[in-house]
């Protein structure tokens, strides 16, 4: 099987995203645990904190999780990317099973048993410690159980801040549209839930069993094996973070080919350790990343800088557009190297069919079939100056209904399979030859240049100049030919990102 063959070639990676995933769960839930047994305790003996603390559980886990991940972004301490704001976020979707059945276990105790102890002068604390809490352990057991297979689905989607774990493949497998790589993610992680809760149904029912010296002894053990796990979990998360320089980049196919030739090169040239934080959220995500020191250095697009991030006007002079997108960045701490050497524009494409049949060749040429067409566009394209908003005024189109949003890298093969008849893809995607897609001309010149450019934490170049020398090497040594044959690689020939970078660079 495909799958198996990619664990076996990706054996050391596999290893370290799993320990990565599995340090994210056992610590979430523990601290979901020391904090919501207490708030649980204290909602069951007080009845009118019953209610809004449920109830603000509840709250908490309706909010989609990739949502709480953005919303954690800004904020210092708890947030930002990384590990750390994962865990804030699987802590908080933890909370709601825990408090909820706490609450139900004490709250179901035989009032026969409780009146008893308090019969036999038992204090409060004697009560709870020796009488109900023991009582509702197993209901308890049930509620983190829930909250620990929760955290596991919930980690994958913590690869898109750059935590780690098995969602770095699910989120590869996307931007490549690999099934192959997409169940090297999964698999593991359905198979880790299964465990998680497999194990935490054996210990509620062994905690339900008369023999207390059995369950102490068991239950020690079990802990043992648990503290054992974190240890090394947390030994591998560990090593990510020690890393001297982390490099970043978005999600789809070519951001994650030139982050893995960043680190190479920065690797190769300077011996430092590189963490690769790759498939970022996108364009936003990236750039908090690096505006709080959570990477050093990513590629960015000299147009996306100018209009998405710093929301400038629109300019057509790749010079101007440079040397205004350096000092903005340069406002705020960070320093814009020099371009890679080609410019990834937005490109609108349709089927390759479409445009010989109709002799299709200017985006012109496309305006007077859309009402009869359906578009289909990447998140961030329908909200940027420089995107659909300002396209449709600049060339006057109407489609036959609203554009269809979508991912970018799925939108290629939504086109080729007739699912829509335009969409707004990227000139260097390798997936425009391996789908037979008809790039358009930009005819009115709408799209500002959008040259590929490392940018990098002005702080980490003067602790680190000789990262700098190594970015500089990459200055106009990547030409869009050479850039859509990498992405072709690796959308086409399912080629890996980093053996991809790695060729590359040796070749030069």
């Amino acid at each position: 099987m495909p799958v198996i063959t990619f664990w076996i070639s990706h054996r050391g990676e596999l290893a370290s995203l799993v320990a990565q995933h599995v340090f994210l769960v056992l610590i979430s839930t523990t601290a979901a645990v020391a904090i919501g047994v207490p708030i649980g305790i204290l909602a069951a003996r007080n009845p009118r904190l019953s209610t809004p603390v449920v109830g603000l559980a509840n709250v908490v886990q309706t909010i989609p999780s990739l949502a709480m991940f953005g919303f954690l972004l800004p904020v210092p301490f708890f947030g930002g990317v990384g590990a750390r704001a994962a865990i804030v976020v699987l802590i908080l979707y933890g909370l709601l099973p825990i408090v909820r059945m706490t609450v139900a276990g004490l709250k179901n105790i035989d009032r026969s048993i409780i009146e008893a102890g308090v019969a036999m002068g038992m204090t409060p604390r004697e009560l709870l410690t020796r009488v109900e809490f023991p009582l509702a352990l197993p209901s308890i057991l049930a509620g983190v159980r829930v909250a620990a297979v929760v955290a596991v689905g919930s980690a994958t989607i913590a690869a898109a801040i750059g935590a780690g774990g098995l969602g770095e493949y699910i989120y590869r497998g996307l931007s490549m549209v690999d099934t192959t790589v997409i169940l090297a993610g999964a698999i593991p992680a359905a198979l880790l839930a299964l465990l998680v809760d497999g194990s935490l149904l054996w210990l509620e029912r062994l905690l339900s069993t008369r023999d207390r010296g059995r369950v102490r002894q068991r239950a020690l053990a079990a802990a043992a094996i648990a503290g054992l796990i974190v240890v090394v979990s947390g030994g591998a998360a560990a090593s990510r973070s020690t890393a001297q320089i982390v490099v970043g980049s978005k999600n789809f196919t070519e951001q994650i080919i030139l982050g893995e030739l960043v680190a190479h090169v920065i690797e190769r040239q300077t011996g430092l350790a590189v963490d690769r934080r790759l498939n970022l959220g996108g364009t936003f995500i990236c750039e908090r990343a690096l505006l709080n020191g959570d990477i050093d250095v990513y590629v960015e697009y000299t147009g996306t800088a100018l209009t998405a991030i710093f929301r400038q006007p629109v300019s057509s002079d790749a010079s101007s557009v440079f040397n205004s997108v350096r000092e903005l960045y340069a406002r705020s701490g960070r320093t814009l190297l020099p371009p890679l050497g080609f410019n990834n524009t937005f490109a609108i494409l349709v089927r390759g069919r479409d445009a010989r049949e109709r002799q299709l060749r200017t985006i012109d040429d496309a305006v007077r079939y859309a009402p009869q067409w359906r578009a289909g566009f990447g998140y961030e394209f329908l909200e940027r100056a420089d995107g659909y908003p300002g396209l449709a005024k600049a060339y006057g189109f109407r489609f036959l209904e609203s554009p269809r949003v979508m991912d970018l890298t799925l939108s290629y093969r939504a086109l080729a399979s007739g699912q829509v008849d335009l969409i707004a893809g990227d000139a260097t995607a390798g997936l425009i030859k391996g789908l037979d897609l008809f790039r358009l001309e930009d005819n009115r010149h709408y799209f500002p240049p959008y040259d590929a450019t490392p940018v990098a934490r002005a702080e980490t170049l003067l602790r680190h100049p000789e990262v700098r020398r190594a970015l500089e090497s990459l200055a106009g040594k990547i030409s869009a030919e050479d850039m859509q044959a990498m992405n072709y690689a690796a959308d086409v020939l399912r080629q890996d990102p980093a053996a991809i970078a790695r060729a590359f660079v040796a070749s030069r």
